[in-house]
């Protein structure tokens, strides 16, 4: 199947309620309207009322009931229409979702799927842009993942589905219909915590995800310098291995992504680097990242983005040290 990241989204869903009626879709409307961008679009005529859910305007009961389902022996896929929108239900997903299996000692689990898209690029509305993976990556107990291909988004979200644990699932939408390549139709899964080496190098090691590979992988071509492109997929938990192994190679590190720069998730994967592979570096590791702003409107997001000439700017940097 040739599929965009939207139509591999629909595509594993649409696999996995055929494979195991435990699965349930639900959230603001995702049945009568198949979802804002169509993700869940001819599920509920395939399914029924019962198993794809219209819900309430309600973040927080959406995830809150995704808990209770999953503790029932369901497993639920709850959508969350923006990822800004998503902070509400920051409580369940910290107090309960995570903390299930730690709170009964391994009795019970909460095997949920939290999916939202995320990111700026799209000239969407206030808290429709932000990139908050670092908040959800910082909760013991809760798995991030974030796809940048459509064979990745298929190949994960069903490792999601099939995990025994909470997962959020951040979807790229800038790219969501950008990005074409053939998806295997079966129920196959890419595993979380497992990075990608989108290109192999020897003389810089060059860190993003989601949405930011694209441009990273255009910047790296653009400069053609021979660098290690690493797609991390999942920000928690985190392939530290993949990380330090290849910067033990190329003593050089970019690390890319559109979320804020304080506190963003480059900070932690600069700390893996530091304290694993510190004494490996041959220059400082820079970060091209979002400005320590809400996402502007409009036109000023294509400054707040880091594109490529800025992206190929930061590596030049790093490789003329």
């Amino acid at each position: 199947m040739n599929a965009t990241i939207i139509e591999a989204i629909n595509d594993s869903l649409t696999t996995e309620m055929e494979r195991d009626d435990r699965v349930m879709v639900f959230g603001e409307d995702v049945a009568e309207n198949g979802g804002v961008f169509r993700a869940t679009e001819g599920l509920k005529e395939r399914f029924g009322a019962d198993r794809v859910v219209d819900t309430p305007l309600s973040e927080i009961a959406i995830v809150g009931g995704a808990v209770g389902l999953a503790l029932y022996g369901l497993r639920p896929v709850a959508e969350i229409q923006f990822s800004g929108f998503l902070p509400p239900a920051f409580d369940q997903l910290v107090t309960h979702a995570s903390r299930i299996r730690w709170r009964t000692r391994g009795e019970w689990s909460a095997p949920l799927v939290v999916r939202t898209p995320y990111g700026a690029g799209v000239r969407a509305l206030e808290h429709h842009s932000e990139s908050l993976e670092g908040a959800y990556g910082h909760v013991p107990g809760l798995k991030v993942v974030v796809p940048s291909t459509p064979h990745d988004t298929k190949g994960l979200l069903n490792a999601a589905m099939h995990d025994p644990d909470p997962v959020v699932f951040l979807e790229p939408k800038h790219i969501y219909r950008s990005v074409r390549e053939e998806i295997p139709d079966d129920d196959y899964e890419v595993p979380i915590g497992e990075a990608a080496v989108r290109r192999v190098g020897e003389d810089v090691t060059v860190i993003s995800w989601g949405a930011m590979m694209e441009p990273t992988l255009e910047a790296v071509a653009e400069l053609g310098v021979d660098a290690d492109v690493i797609d991390l997929r999942t920000i928690s938990p985190l392939d530290r291995t993949s990380i330090v192994d290849s910067v033990k190679k190329t003593g050089r590190a970019v690390v890319v992504h559109e979320a804020a720069r304080s506190g963003g998730w480059g900070g932690e994967i600069i700390a893996t680097i530091n304290d694993e592979a510190l004494m490996y570096l041959e220059a400082p590791i820079e970060r091209i990242t979002g400005f320590d702003v809400p996402v502007p409107l409009l036109s000023m997001e294509d400054y707040y983005l880091p594109h490529p000439p800025r992206i190929a700017a930061g590596i030049e940097r790093v490789l003329e040290y």
